[in-house]
C-alpha cells in the first residue's frame, strides 16, 4: 500500500471509507464511487473534520461541482472537482441536481435579485468564481436557473479568461484576512492566488505547499531581492505573496489581517524576524 505517499488533501481515504479509485493504493473497510453533486449556497465551509467548530480549511463556491463518497448526520465528506480538495460540508450545502454552468462571476461579488430591476431586494450575495446557469437575458439582467436575476455587467462567459491574474487579485485590496477563505468576505494568501489564477484560466491547487510544486518554473533571486517581476509567487513555509512588480507583493496575511500591497524588502525582514526565510520562487 502506498497511503503514506498520498496527501489526505488531495486523496478521500478513511479507514472505515475512501474513494474506489484508491482501491489497491490504501486500506479501507470499504469503497465507494460516490456520487456528484453541486454546491447550491452562496458559500459551503469546509472542515477537516464533520465539526462546524474545528478550524475552516476551505470554502466551496455556488456551482462547483464536488464528489460526496458520504453523507451523515448532516455532513457531506465530499472532494472538489476543481481542486481535488477533501474535506467536509454541510450536507445540505450540497445539491443531487446539476445543472450545466453557462457563465461565472467575474466581479468581486454580486447580489442575486428577486426581479430583473434595480431595486429588487438581494436574495443573496454571490462571490466571484460563482458558477450560474444562464437561461436567458431579461432587462440587462441574466435570469438564472435558479429563480434569481444578476447583473449582466457582472458575469463572463464560463470559459473566459482574463488576461492577468495578478490584476484580479489586486481587486482584493483591503478585503479581510481568513483562513481557509475563498472571497471578498475574507481569505487567505493561497485562497487569493487560486481565486485569482483560477480566474485567469489557470488551474491552482489550494494551498501554498502545493501552489509551490506544481504551478510554474521555479526561479533564482539575485542579491537584494533582484530579477523579480509582475505575477512571480514569492513563498514561505505556510505564506504564498504576489509581486505586483519587480520590488512590491500583494498578500493576503495574519499581520495587516487584510489583502495588502507592501514592498517585498519589509516582508522578508518581518517574516525573518520570526524565523521564516524565503523557501521559493515560481514564475507561472
Amino acid at each position: 500500500m502506498s497511503e503514506a505517499l498520498l496527501d489526505p488533501r488531495r486523496h478521500a481515504f478513511r479507514q472505515d471509507l475512501a474513494d474506489a479509485r484508491l482501491q489497491g493504493r490504501v486500506a479501507a473497510a470499504n469503497f465507494v464511487d460516490g456520487w456528484f453533486g453541486q454546491v447550491r449556497v452562496a458559500i459551503a465551509p469546509v472542515f477537516g473534520t464533520p465539526d462546524a467548530g474545528a478550524a475552516l480549511t476551505t470554502q466551496l463556491l455556488f456551482g462547483e461541482r464536488v464528489r460526496v463518497f458520504e453523507e451523515k448526520e448532516g455532513w457531506a465528506w465530499l472532494q472538489s472537482e476543481a481542486d481535488d480538495y477533501v474535506g467536509y460540508a454541510p450536507a445540505a450545502a450540497i445539491g443531487r441536481e446539476i445543472g450545466a454552468p453557462t457563465h461565472r462571476i467575474a466581479s468581486l461579488s454580486t447580489p442575486a435579485l428577486a426581479r430583473p430591476e434595480l431595486k429588487s431586494p438581494p436574495l443573496v450575495d454571490l462571490p466571484m468564481g460563482a458558477r450560474l446557469s444562464v437561461e436567458r437575458e431579461e432587462s440587462g439582467f441574466a435570469a438564472l436557473a435558479i429563480g434569481a436575476f444578476v447583473p449582466m455587467q457582472h458575469l463572463v462567459p464560463i470559459d473566459a479568461c482574463a488576461a492577468d491574474f495578478v490584476a484580479i487579485a489586486e481587486q482584493f485590496l483591503g478585503a479581510p484576512y481568513l483562513w481557509g477563505g475563498r472571497t471578498r468576505a475574507g481569505l487567505d494568501c493561497s485562497g487569493l492566488v487560486q481565486v485569482a489564477m483560477q480566474a485567469a484560466g489557470i488551474a491552482a491547487q489550494r494551498d501554498s505547499d502545493m501552489l509551490m510544486a506544481e504551478i510554474g518554473t521555479a526561479i533564482g533571486i539575485g542579491d537584494g531581492l533582484s530579477g523579480l517581476r509582475r505575477g512571480d509567487l514569492i513563498f514561505w513555509r505556510g505564506h504564498v505573496g504576489i509581486m505586483t512588480d519587480a520590488r512590491h507583493m500583494l498578500h493576503a496575511n495574519a499581520y495587516h489581517m487584510r489583502v495588502v500591497v507592501e514592498p517585498l524588502a519589509e516582508a522578508v525582514a518581518r517574516i525573518k524576524a520570526t524565523g521564516g526565510e524565503i523557501i521559493g520562487v515560481q514564475r507561472p
